[in-house]
This record gives C-alpha cells, sequence and structure tokens, in this order.
C-alpha cells in the first residue's frame, strides 16, 4: 500500500541511536553503527523519531510500504518484556517476585498533577523485616516500558540514594509498589519520555515518588510530574522528601 512512512539518511546518521530509543513501536534498529528502518509495519508513520535525530538524518516520504501492523507491535512488545532486554546482561530478565504483604502505604494526599501542586508527604510506617521487591529489574534505564506486573499497579519512582538513607524503605515504600530508580546526576539522562510510556501504555493506579532533600533530586521529580502530565491521565500521586540523616520531611 501506498503510506507515509520514515526515511533514514545513512550518510547524515552519527550512530547515537536517539532515534531507536525514541522509536515506541521497535522499528528502528541499530545495524553496523547505523539506524536503520528494520521493520517497515512496525513503522507508524507518526515521526517521534525525528525531532531525537540531532543529525537531521530522518525525514517522512510517501511510498509502497506494508501497513502498520499493531498487532504485531504489541505482540514484540510483550515478548521483550519476558525477555533479557538490549544490554544483554541476564540480570536485567524481567521477572514478578511474589510477596505475602503487599499492602502499600496509604496515601497522605491526593492532587491533580495538571494544575500547580504542593510538595506532598507521608508518615514512616513500621521497620522492614525483608525484602518487600516486587518485581525485576529496577533501575529506570534497564525496566521494559510494558510488562505484566505493570498492570494496575502503584508505582514508586524513587532516588537510588533514598533507600541508605531511610532504614525503613522496604516497608514504608517498596511494600505493595513496583519500584523504579534512578540518580538523574549519575545517569545524566531525562526519564521523563520513559515514564511516560510506561504510565501512558499502562494502567498505573497511583504514583509515589521519593526523593532526598539534595537539589539534584529534583531532577527526578521533574521528570515523572513531566511524565504524568505528558500521559493525559489523571493518576493519584504523592512526593515524599527524606533528609540526608534519614528523616521523613514534613
Amino acid at each position: 500500500m501506498l503510506r507515509k512512512i520514515i526515511k533514514i539518511d545513512e550518510e547524515k546518521c552519527i550512530g547515537c541511536g536517539a532515534c531507536a530509543e525514541a522509536c515506541h513501536e521497535g522499528a528502528i534498529e541499530m545495524v553496523d553503527g547505523k539506524a536503520r528502518l528494520a521493520r517497515e509495519d512496525y513503522c507508524d508513520g507518526l515521526g517521534d523519531c525525528l525531532p531525537s535525530c540531532p543529525a537531521d538524518a530522518i525525514s517522512f516520504e510517501v511510498r509502497e510500504a506494508p501497513a502498520y501492523d499493531e498487532a504485531a507491535v504489541l505482540a514484540a512488545k510483550e515478548k521483550e518484556a519476558s525477555q533479557t532486554l538490549a544490554c544483554g546482561c541476564p540480570g536485567t530478565q524481567a521477572k514478578i517476585l511474589r510477596r505475602e504483604d503487599s499492602t502499600p502505604v496509604p496515601f497522605a494526599k491526593v492532587e491533580d498533577v495538571r494544575q500547580p501542586a504542593a510538595v506532598m508527604t507521608a508518615a514512616p510506617g513500621q521497620q522492614a523485616a525483608g525484602s518487600q521487591l516486587q518485581q525485576w529489574p529496577v533501575q529506570i534505564k534497564l525496566v521494559p516500558t510494558k510488562a505484566p506486573y505493570y498492570e494496575n499497579a502503584n508505582l514508586l519512582i524513587a532516588a537510588d540514594c533514598t533507600a541508605y538513607a531511610c532504614g525503613s524503605f522496604h516497608q514504608d515504600f517498596i511494600r505493595g509498589r513496583i519500584t523504579l530508580i534512578g540518580c538523574p546526576k549519575l545517569d545524566s539522562v531525562d526519564y521523563s519520555e520513559k515514564l511516560t510510556s510506561i504510565i501512558r501504555d499502562n494502567n498505573i493506579k497511583s504514583v509515589t515518588i521519593v526523593r532526598m532533600e539534595v537539589p539534584c533530586c529534583g531532577g527526578l521529580e521533574y521528570a515523572v510530574k513531566q511524565a504524568l502530565r505528558a500521559s493525559g491521565k489523571f493518576i493519584p500521586w504523592q512526593v515524599v522528601t527524606i533528609s540526608t540523616d534519614g528523616r521523613i520531611l514534613e
């Protein structure tokens, strides 16, 4: 069929991989250091990859191409979620960890992220008796955007230092939640796009952001709020701030 589809100029391509990361459908792959449209039937023709390319190597063209196969894209995403991720490390294989006690600490307050909102806090719970982790992996950079454990999930997005500062972190925050951790200062990436995909493309019940009081943690909070707005959903959320000596700040 004749339709609009992306075109990659391999002469201009600098091999940064930004377009492959931006393509939610998985149509683009890196081959011999160059971006390539590997699956024409995975390309929806919307061009999410275009603004991500720093070399202006991607454009649209209208030509004969297979129709966009949404069912195949969704099936591929489900398969990817259950297998080892692209980094090749067996330790990144997505898995669900079953826990007997899976009731999350209740929200202190609920706000509409589409409106200006104040930082919210939660009271601490009991001391942790053991691991409450519900899934693996946990790093934002490694987690899949689609996985069975996101269904009806209470999502915890935490700065990685928080678990070290707060002695009861597992019981207070991880219990009953799917956990994503990261550090915007050390990772030097904008998490908002990936978090938007996770929130938009899954049935997320709530989001809890846990950050340290240090200024660099503001990047994580900002990325989550941006993702909540971009998802177009109204989801209950809260922000919890922890001091460097382990106190939950009011």
